[in-house]
Protein backbone atom coordinates (compact mmCIF):
# COMPACT_ATOMS: atom_id res chain seq x y z
CA UNK A 1 0.00 0.00 0.00
CA UNK A 2 1.13 3.71 -0.63
CA UNK A 3 2.35 5.43 2.49
CA UNK A 4 4.50 8.63 3.08
CA UNK A 5 5.89 9.80 -0.24
CA UNK A 6 5.45 6.56 -1.80
CA UNK A 7 3.92 6.01 -5.44
CA UNK A 8 -0.11 5.62 -5.51
CA UNK A 9 -1.87 3.40 -7.43
CA UNK A 10 -5.39 4.74 -8.87
CA UNK A 11 -8.32 3.71 -10.84
CA UNK A 12 -11.53 5.30 -12.72
CA UNK A 13 -14.72 3.86 -12.64
CA UNK A 14 -16.95 4.80 -15.50
CA UNK A 15 -15.33 5.98 -18.76
CA UNK A 16 -17.50 8.50 -19.73
CA UNK A 17 -16.37 11.88 -20.01
CA UNK A 18 -15.94 13.35 -16.56
CA UNK A 19 -14.40 9.59 -16.10
CA UNK A 20 -12.14 10.33 -19.23
CA UNK A 21 -10.98 13.77 -17.65
CA UNK A 22 -10.01 12.14 -14.07
CA UNK A 23 -7.94 9.71 -15.81
CA UNK A 24 -6.39 11.80 -17.99
CA UNK A 25 -5.25 14.00 -14.27
CA UNK A 26 -3.79 10.60 -12.66
CA UNK A 27 -1.56 9.76 -15.36
CA UNK A 28 -0.25 13.23 -15.36
CA UNK A 29 0.47 12.98 -12.02
CA UNK A 30 4.16 12.11 -11.25
CA UNK A 31 3.60 10.38 -8.19
CA UNK A 32 0.32 7.96 -9.49
CA UNK A 33 0.33 5.15 -11.17
CA UNK A 34 -2.84 5.20 -12.82
CA UNK A 35 -4.03 1.17 -13.37
CA UNK A 36 -6.96 0.86 -14.08
CA UNK A 37 -10.60 1.87 -16.01
CA UNK A 38 -13.69 0.13 -15.33
CA UNK A 39 -16.87 0.76 -17.53
CA UNK A 40 -20.06 -1.60 -17.93
CA UNK A 41 -19.12 -1.11 -21.65
CA UNK A 42 -15.85 -3.62 -21.82
CA UNK A 43 -14.72 -2.07 -25.56
CA UNK A 44 -14.86 1.74 -23.71
CA UNK A 45 -12.88 0.42 -21.26
CA UNK A 46 -10.27 -1.13 -23.16
CA UNK A 47 -10.23 1.69 -25.38
CA UNK A 48 -9.94 4.54 -22.54
CA UNK A 49 -7.07 2.46 -20.49
CA UNK A 50 -4.99 1.50 -23.60
CA UNK A 51 -4.45 5.06 -23.58
CA UNK A 52 -2.30 4.99 -20.79
CA UNK A 53 -1.26 1.26 -20.86
CA UNK A 54 -3.91 0.69 -17.88
CA UNK A 55 -5.51 -2.38 -17.40
CA UNK A 56 -9.60 -2.78 -18.34
CA UNK A 57 -12.46 -3.90 -16.08
CA UNK A 58 -15.92 -4.18 -16.08
CA UNK A 59 -16.66 -4.60 -12.57
CA UNK A 60 -15.47 -1.98 -9.85
CA UNK A 61 -15.25 -5.04 -7.22
CA UNK A 62 -12.10 -5.93 -9.07
CA UNK A 63 -10.02 -2.76 -8.25
CA UNK A 64 -9.90 -4.12 -3.90
CA UNK A 65 -6.09 -4.60 -3.33
CA UNK A 66 -5.04 -3.21 -6.42
CA UNK A 67 -5.40 0.72 -5.93
CA UNK A 68 -5.41 3.34 -3.29
CA UNK A 69 -7.87 5.81 -4.76
CA UNK A 70 -10.65 5.59 -7.64
CA UNK A 71 -12.80 8.50 -8.96
CA UNK A 72 -16.08 7.53 -9.12
CA UNK A 73 -18.02 8.96 -12.06
CA UNK A 74 -21.05 6.49 -13.16
CA UNK A 75 -24.33 7.99 -13.60
CA UNK A 76 -25.97 9.70 -9.99
CA UNK A 77 -28.09 6.46 -9.19
CA UNK A 78 -25.30 3.81 -9.09
CA UNK A 79 -22.98 6.16 -6.86
CA UNK A 80 -24.17 4.93 -3.38
CA UNK A 81 -23.37 0.82 -4.11
CA UNK A 82 -20.24 1.56 -6.33
CA UNK A 83 -18.54 4.15 -3.46
CA UNK A 84 -19.00 2.43 -0.74
CA UNK A 85 -17.97 -1.23 -1.81
CA UNK A 86 -14.78 0.74 -2.88
CA UNK A 87 -14.79 2.23 0.75
CA UNK A 88 -15.44 -0.94 2.42
CA UNK A 89 -12.41 -2.40 0.70
CA UNK A 90 -10.20 0.10 1.84
CA UNK A 91 -9.84 2.35 -0.97
CA UNK A 92 -10.48 6.50 -1.25
CA UNK A 93 -12.70 7.52 -3.49
CA UNK A 94 -13.56 11.15 -4.84
CA UNK A 95 -17.36 10.25 -6.41
CA UNK A 96 -18.50 12.83 -8.74
CA UNK A 97 -21.43 15.50 -7.78
CA UNK A 98 -24.10 14.99 -6.37
CA UNK A 99 -22.63 12.36 -3.85
CA UNK A 100 -25.76 10.23 -3.77
CA UNK A 101 -29.86 11.06 -4.79
CA UNK A 102 -30.59 11.12 -1.62
CA UNK A 103 -29.42 12.41 2.11
CA UNK A 104 -29.50 9.01 3.91
CA UNK A 105 -27.26 7.64 1.06
CA UNK A 106 -25.18 10.07 1.73
CA UNK A 107 -24.54 10.15 5.39
CA UNK A 108 -24.43 6.16 5.54
CA UNK A 109 -21.47 6.43 2.84
CA UNK A 110 -19.62 8.78 4.83
CA UNK A 111 -20.36 6.65 8.10
CA UNK A 112 -18.96 3.49 5.73
CA UNK A 113 -15.51 5.92 5.44
CA UNK A 114 -15.44 6.26 8.68
CA UNK A 115 -15.80 2.89 9.67
CA UNK A 116 -13.26 1.59 6.92
CA UNK A 117 -10.88 4.25 7.64
CA UNK A 118 -10.87 5.38 3.91
CA UNK A 119 -11.30 8.97 2.32
CA UNK A 120 -14.46 10.06 0.84
CA UNK A 121 -14.34 13.31 -1.09
CA UNK A 122 -16.99 14.67 -3.39
CA UNK A 123 -16.70 16.65 -6.61
CA UNK A 124 -16.93 19.99 -5.59
CA UNK A 125 -14.21 21.39 -7.90
CA UNK A 126 -15.28 24.61 -7.87
CA UNK A 127 -13.76 25.18 -3.94
CA UNK A 128 -9.88 24.16 -5.62
CA UNK A 129 -10.39 27.59 -7.66
CA UNK A 130 -7.51 29.07 -7.68
CA UNK A 131 -10.04 32.52 -7.96
CA UNK A 132 -12.39 30.96 -5.32
CA UNK A 133 -9.84 30.27 -2.51
CA UNK A 134 -8.60 34.29 -3.00
CA UNK A 135 -12.55 35.42 -2.75
CA UNK A 136 -12.85 33.31 0.96
CA UNK A 137 -10.40 35.48 2.13
CA UNK A 138 -11.79 39.31 0.56
CA UNK A 139 -15.50 38.30 1.13
CA UNK A 140 -17.05 40.49 4.60
CA UNK A 141 -20.38 41.18 5.24
CA UNK A 142 -21.88 40.68 2.23
CA UNK A 143 -25.21 42.34 0.99
CA UNK A 144 -26.24 40.97 -2.30
CA UNK A 145 -24.91 37.50 -3.85
CA UNK A 146 -25.08 37.00 -7.85
CA UNK A 147 -23.95 33.34 -9.46
CA UNK A 148 -24.74 32.74 -13.09
CA UNK A 149 -23.78 29.16 -14.22
CA UNK A 150 -24.77 29.36 -18.19
CA UNK A 151 -24.07 27.14 -21.07
CA UNK A 152 -25.48 25.11 -23.66
CA UNK A 153 -27.39 21.53 -23.65
CA UNK A 154 -25.49 18.76 -23.27
CA UNK A 155 -27.69 15.60 -23.63
CA UNK A 156 -24.99 13.20 -21.58
CA UNK A 157 -26.23 14.69 -18.27
CA UNK A 158 -30.10 14.98 -19.54
CA UNK A 159 -31.28 12.66 -16.11
CA UNK A 160 -29.84 15.27 -13.96
CA UNK A 161 -31.85 17.83 -13.16
CA UNK A 162 -29.79 21.60 -14.02
CA UNK A 163 -30.12 22.14 -10.06
CA UNK A 164 -27.91 19.23 -9.43
CA UNK A 165 -25.87 19.13 -12.69
CA UNK A 166 -24.99 22.93 -12.20
CA UNK A 167 -26.28 24.75 -9.45
CA UNK A 168 -25.15 22.70 -6.65
CA UNK A 169 -21.82 24.14 -7.73
CA UNK A 170 -22.91 27.72 -6.52
CA UNK A 171 -25.09 26.49 -3.76
CA UNK A 172 -21.87 25.13 -2.09
CA UNK A 173 -19.97 28.36 -2.69
CA UNK A 174 -22.38 30.74 -1.41
CA UNK A 175 -23.26 28.54 1.20
CA UNK A 176 -19.95 28.69 2.45
CA UNK A 177 -19.32 32.50 1.86
CA UNK A 178 -21.71 33.60 3.91
CA UNK A 179 -21.56 33.50 7.56
CA UNK A 180 -25.29 32.93 8.53
CA UNK A 181 -27.71 30.35 7.77
CA UNK A 182 -30.10 30.39 5.06
CA UNK A 183 -33.57 31.08 6.60
CA UNK A 184 -35.95 31.14 3.35
CA UNK A 185 -35.65 30.12 -0.64
CA UNK A 186 -37.73 31.15 -3.66
CA UNK A 187 -37.35 28.71 -6.51
CA UNK A 188 -38.06 29.05 -10.32
CA UNK A 189 -37.44 26.34 -12.96
CA UNK A 190 -38.58 24.77 -16.43
CA UNK A 191 -37.70 22.23 -18.61
CA UNK A 192 -36.55 23.01 -22.28
CA UNK A 193 -34.22 20.12 -23.48
CA UNK A 194 -34.59 17.40 -21.31
CA UNK A 195 -37.60 16.00 -19.11
CA UNK A 196 -35.44 17.38 -16.29
CA UNK A 197 -35.31 20.98 -15.44
CA UNK A 198 -32.96 22.79 -17.55
CA UNK A 199 -33.53 26.03 -16.20
CA UNK A 200 -33.79 26.93 -12.67
CA UNK A 201 -33.24 30.64 -10.90
CA UNK A 202 -33.35 30.49 -6.58
CA UNK A 203 -33.58 33.61 -4.55
CA UNK A 204 -31.88 32.57 -0.58
CA UNK A 205 -32.34 34.99 2.37
CA UNK A 206 -29.84 34.54 5.19
CA UNK A 207 -30.59 35.51 8.62
CA UNK A 208 -27.59 37.77 8.68
CA UNK A 209 -29.94 40.28 5.63
CA UNK A 210 -27.64 38.48 2.83
CA UNK A 211 -29.28 37.96 -0.44
CA UNK A 212 -28.22 35.44 -2.96
CA UNK A 213 -29.89 34.96 -6.68
CA UNK A 214 -28.43 31.86 -8.59
CA UNK A 215 -29.29 31.33 -11.88
CA UNK A 216 -28.44 27.83 -13.65
CA UNK A 217 -29.22 27.16 -17.37
CA UNK A 218 -28.07 24.49 -19.93
CA UNK A 219 -30.13 26.39 -22.53
CA UNK A 220 -27.75 29.24 -23.02
CA UNK A 221 -25.91 28.96 -25.96
CA UNK A 222 -22.72 31.44 -24.20
CA UNK A 223 -20.79 29.56 -21.78
CA UNK A 224 -20.79 31.92 -18.70
CA UNK A 225 -19.27 31.30 -15.10
CA UNK A 226 -19.64 34.53 -13.06
CA UNK A 227 -20.10 35.48 -9.48
CA UNK A 228 -20.60 39.00 -8.39
CA UNK A 229 -20.43 40.13 -4.60
CA UNK A 230 -21.83 43.38 -3.08
CA UNK A 231 -21.02 44.36 -0.01
CA UNK A 232 -20.20 47.72 1.98
CA UNK A 233 -17.07 48.66 0.47
CA UNK A 234 -16.46 46.83 -2.73
CA UNK A 235 -18.32 45.19 -5.84
CA UNK A 236 -16.24 42.11 -6.38
CA UNK A 237 -16.79 40.07 -9.56
CA UNK A 238 -15.19 36.22 -9.88
CA UNK A 239 -15.22 34.30 -13.75
CA UNK A 240 -14.84 30.87 -12.77
CA UNK A 241 -13.68 30.27 -16.12
CA UNK A 242 -10.74 32.79 -16.59
CA UNK A 243 -9.92 32.25 -12.83
CA UNK A 244 -10.32 35.86 -12.49
CA UNK A 245 -11.18 38.60 -9.83
CA UNK A 246 -12.44 42.08 -10.24
CA UNK A 247 -12.84 44.43 -7.38
CA UNK A 248 -14.38 48.00 -7.75
CA UNK A 249 -14.25 50.64 -4.89
CA UNK A 250 -15.39 53.76 -4.65
CA UNK A 251 -12.39 56.06 -4.78
CA UNK A 252 -13.86 59.77 -4.22
CA UNK A 253 -16.93 61.88 -4.44
CA UNK A 254 -17.67 65.33 -6.12
CA UNK A 255 -20.88 67.50 -6.22
CA UNK A 256 -20.90 70.67 -8.70
CA UNK A 257 -23.51 73.02 -8.14
CA UNK A 258 -24.96 75.68 -10.76
CA UNK A 259 -27.97 77.85 -10.46
CA UNK A 260 -29.83 74.88 -12.57
CA UNK A 261 -28.52 71.34 -10.85
CA UNK A 262 -26.42 69.83 -8.41
CA UNK A 263 -23.89 67.31 -10.52
CA UNK A 264 -22.92 64.31 -8.70
CA UNK A 265 -20.08 62.35 -10.10
CA UNK A 266 -18.67 59.15 -8.19
CA UNK A 267 -15.31 58.29 -9.01
CA UNK A 268 -14.22 54.33 -8.60
CA UNK A 269 -11.36 52.08 -9.15
CA UNK A 270 -11.15 48.66 -10.51
CA UNK A 271 -8.41 46.38 -9.05
CA UNK A 272 -7.65 43.43 -10.73
CA UNK A 273 -6.66 40.54 -8.22
CA UNK A 274 -3.58 38.00 -8.63
CA UNK A 275 -4.88 34.57 -8.96
CA UNK A 276 -2.67 31.50 -9.05
CA UNK A 277 -3.99 29.15 -11.93
CA UNK A 278 -3.81 25.86 -11.91
CA UNK A 279 -6.27 23.03 -12.55
CA UNK A 280 -8.67 22.52 -10.05
CA UNK A 281 -9.68 18.93 -10.89
CA UNK A 282 -5.80 18.60 -10.31
CA UNK A 283 -5.84 19.84 -7.29
CA UNK A 284 -8.35 18.20 -6.19
CA UNK A 285 -7.25 14.75 -6.82
CA UNK A 286 -4.08 15.69 -5.02
CA UNK A 287 -5.68 16.79 -1.87
CA UNK A 288 -7.67 12.93 -1.86
CA UNK A 289 -4.20 11.58 -2.43
CA UNK A 290 -2.97 14.12 0.45
CA UNK A 291 -5.72 12.80 3.06
CA UNK A 292 -5.41 9.23 1.83
CA UNK A 293 -1.74 9.10 2.88
CA UNK A 294 -2.13 11.07 6.03
CA UNK A 295 -4.64 8.77 7.02
CA UNK A 296 -2.90 5.54 6.46
CA UNK A 297 -0.32 7.62 8.56
CA UNK A 298 -2.37 7.49 11.56
CA UNK A 299 -3.53 11.44 11.36
CA UNK A 300 -6.82 11.91 12.02
CA UNK A 301 -8.18 13.66 8.67
CA UNK A 302 -11.56 15.38 9.07
CA UNK A 303 -13.97 14.54 6.06
CA UNK A 304 -15.74 17.19 5.07
CA UNK A 305 -19.21 15.93 5.98
CA UNK A 306 -21.12 18.57 7.12
CA UNK A 307 -20.37 21.04 4.00
CA UNK A 308 -21.48 18.10 1.68
CA UNK A 309 -24.57 17.22 2.96
CA UNK A 310 -25.76 21.30 3.18
CA UNK A 311 -24.85 21.50 -0.03
CA UNK A 312 -26.93 18.42 -1.15
CA UNK A 313 -29.80 19.30 1.28
CA UNK A 314 -30.56 22.38 -0.35
CA UNK A 315 -29.84 21.12 -3.89
CA UNK A 316 -32.56 18.38 -2.93
CA UNK A 317 -35.07 21.21 -1.58
CA UNK A 318 -34.58 23.32 -4.59
CA UNK A 319 -35.51 20.42 -6.82
CA UNK A 320 -38.72 19.44 -4.81
CA UNK A 321 -39.83 22.73 -4.88
CA UNK A 322 -39.85 23.19 -8.44
CA UNK A 323 -41.03 19.95 -9.28
CA UNK A 324 -44.22 20.11 -7.16
CA UNK A 325 -44.51 24.17 -8.19
CA UNK A 326 -43.87 25.30 -4.48
CA UNK A 327 -42.59 29.11 -5.03
CA UNK A 328 -41.56 29.84 -1.83
CA UNK A 329 -40.96 28.34 1.33
CA UNK A 330 -38.62 28.19 4.78
CA UNK A 331 -35.21 26.31 5.19
CA UNK A 332 -35.06 23.63 7.56
CA UNK A 333 -32.75 24.20 10.28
Amino acid sequence: MALGGGRVRAAVVGAGHMGQYHGRVYAELWDVDFVGVVDIDPARAAAVAAQYEAAAFSDHRELIGRVDVASVAVPTEQHFHVARELLEGGVSVLVEKPITPTLAEARELYAVARRAGTMLEVGHVERFNGAVQELRKIVDRPILIESRRLGPFVPRVQKDTVVMDLMIHDLDIVLALVDAPPVRIAAFGSTVHSEATDVATVQIAFASGTVATITASRATEEKIRTLAITQPDAYIVLDYTDQDIQIHRRAAQEYTLNRESIRYRQASFVEHLFVHRDNPLKLEIQHLIQSMRRTRAGEAVPLAEADDLRSLAMALQIERMIRDGVVEEAVPS
